[in-house]
């Protein structure tokens, strides 16, 4: 890795690593999206990022059981890896699964508080809102980027 590329890496690391999923995850992550060839294998990873390959291998499951990076068939017995295009959406509506169940306990919070309890009413019922408000605006922004998506897709077909 030349210097730019180092800090590129690093960078993401601290990124992941405040989206609670870890340095290395993010480091191995964003190798992955400007190394070439655009697979690696769990060695290549290890030796480039200077972390063993256990954590490697680990991390890497980890991510592509969150959609983000996929197993690549390779000639040799060791795993290669590769980003996934439309990652980040789907680990993005993962993390949106949790709000309906808040928005649920939020309703039922609000059942057991009678209308002599303004106050505790309004910051309930607030709360609530602002989950379910979260809940559709998600799905309407998910559909969006996908349409976007393809838009980009299309207008980069088009002119090549």
């Amino acid at each position: 890795m030349d210097q730019k590329e180092t800090e590129f890496v690093d960078r993401m690391g601290l990124v992941m690593e405040r989206l609670a999923g870890g340095r290395t995850m993010g480091r191995l992550y964003a190798w992955l999206l400007i190394c070439d060839p655009p697979d690696q294998s769990l060695t290549d990873l290890a030796a480039e990022l200077g972390v063993s390959k256990t954590m490697v291998s680990t991390v890497a499951r980890q991510l592509e059981a969150g959609g983000m990076v996929e197993r690549v068939p390779a000639s040799g017995r060791e795993h290669r890896y590769r980003v996934v295009r439309g990652g980040w959406a789907q680990v993005l509506r993962g993390r949106l699964a949790i709000l309906p169940p808040i928005t649920e306990a939020l309703s039922l919070g609000l059942s057991l508080v009678g209308d002599d309890r303004a106050e505790q009413r309004v910051l309930l019922k607030e709360t609530r809102d602002f989950f379910d408000f979260l809940v559709r605006d998600a799905d309407e922004s998910l559909q969006r980027w996908e349409e976007y998506r393809k838009r980009l897709k299309d207008d980069d077909q088009d002119s090549g």
